[in-house]
């Protein structure tokens, strides 16, 4: 089972609970399944997210359900996988994930995951489980070649809690991206729906489609680099997340027609290759991270300088710059590590 399912609730079935109403419909799992998707984040009532299965369904209702892909429901193997720690107690993990790292099995990619390395430092029982058996203290996501910080949990009530926190938008988490173009304005919002793409199924895209799911990016500049003969010029942006969906980022900045530099998804495509100075992933870096603890109630904070190579990158095109922002003058050095 693999893809996307829309549903629009008709009068005959309001008053429904959600899990109720989805393990009837044709497609859908079980209702224990569904009520399982509904607590890992995978539905969504009118664009939002609802993370709650007893939610009583009514008339016009737009539901979309992200099914999980056809995979081996067998048990995440240990694999002693070096993990990067930033932060850990007896609840939650913080870690920086370097890049090429998948965060869970999938289809091309059954083991050597982040899942695997944390199935082999923790446990398989003490992880939670609500994203599924397979998907061992998943939180969040980062894509395979998005490096920097993220969160595991070690049971259900705290990943149920932190997901919770992505979902009131109050779970901080701040990243780092070189577009290509010049940005004119510091600061922007970009709120739009995301649905995967009609045309390329691996893609997502910007869509008015009643049940895409509503997005919000917001971005400050940092600093902006001047265009060479080879490129129409740089601004390197700090994004703040309030939704997690799918490749956000990278879709949101290619509306705005400044897509990442690097982005062999979403970028400028094939004869790019100087003007993405020879980046082969996209430059996109979750640098900070920052929530109340859950369980203890302590602000947790992180902060992820640059890995190597989209470091080199800015070293490269520094003597092209035009400037840093009032904002950049207090990141880029976090960043850079000095």
């Amino acid at each position: 089972m693999t893809g996307d399912l829309h549903i629009l609730v008709d009068a005959a079935c309001a008053g429904t609970r959600l899990d109720a109403f989805l393990g009837a419909q044709d497609g859908c799992p079980s209702r224990s399944a569904c009520a399982r998707l509904v607590e890992a984040g995978a539905v969504a009532v009118n664009g939002e997210t609802c993370l709650s299965k007893k939610y009583a369904v009514t008339a016009g209702d737009r539901i979309s359900v992200e099914l999980p892909e056809e995979r081996d429901p067998g048990v995440v193997i240990p694999q002693a996988i070096p993990l990067d720690i930033r932060y850990e107690d007896d609840y939650l993990i913080v870690l920086s994930k370097q890049r090429g790292l998948v965060c869970h099995p999938a289809h091309g990619h059954a083991d050597g995951t982040l899942a695997n390395a944390l199935v082999y430092h923790c446990g398989i029982d003490h992880l939670g489980t609500l994203q599924g058996e397979d998907r061992p203290g998943i939180v969040h996501r980062l894509d395979r070649d998005t490096s920097g910080l993220m969160l595991a949990a070690k049971d259900d009530e705290t990943q149920r809690a932190l997901q919770d926190l992505i979902r009131l938008r109050t779970l901080d988490r701040r990243y780092i991206a070189l577009v290509h173009g010049y940005i004119a304005h510091d600061e922007g919002t970009i709120n739009t729906g995301i649905a995967r793409s009609t045309r390329d199924r691996v893609k997502m895209a910007v869509s008015d489609d009643p049940f895409a799911r509503q997005a919000i990016t917001t971005f400050r500049v940092l600093e902006r680099f001047d265009a060479s003969r080879t490129d129409d010029g740089y601004t390197l942006v700090e994004c703040h997340l309030y939704t997690g969906r799918t490749h956000q980022i990278r879709v949101h900045m290619r509306h705005i027609n400044h897509p990442l530099v690097g982005d062999p998804l979403y970028g400028k495509g094939k004869g790019a290759e100087r003007a993405d100075r020879g980046l082969t992933r996209q430059f996109l870096h979750s640098w900070r991270v920052a929530f109340t603890h859950p369980v203890t109630g302590e602000l947790i904070e992180r902060r992820d300088t640059l890995p190597w190579d989209l470091e080199a990158v800015l070293e490269e095109i520094e003597p092209l710059s035009l400037g840093r922002t009032a904002a950049g003058e207090k990141v880029i050095p976090q960043l850079m590590g000095y």
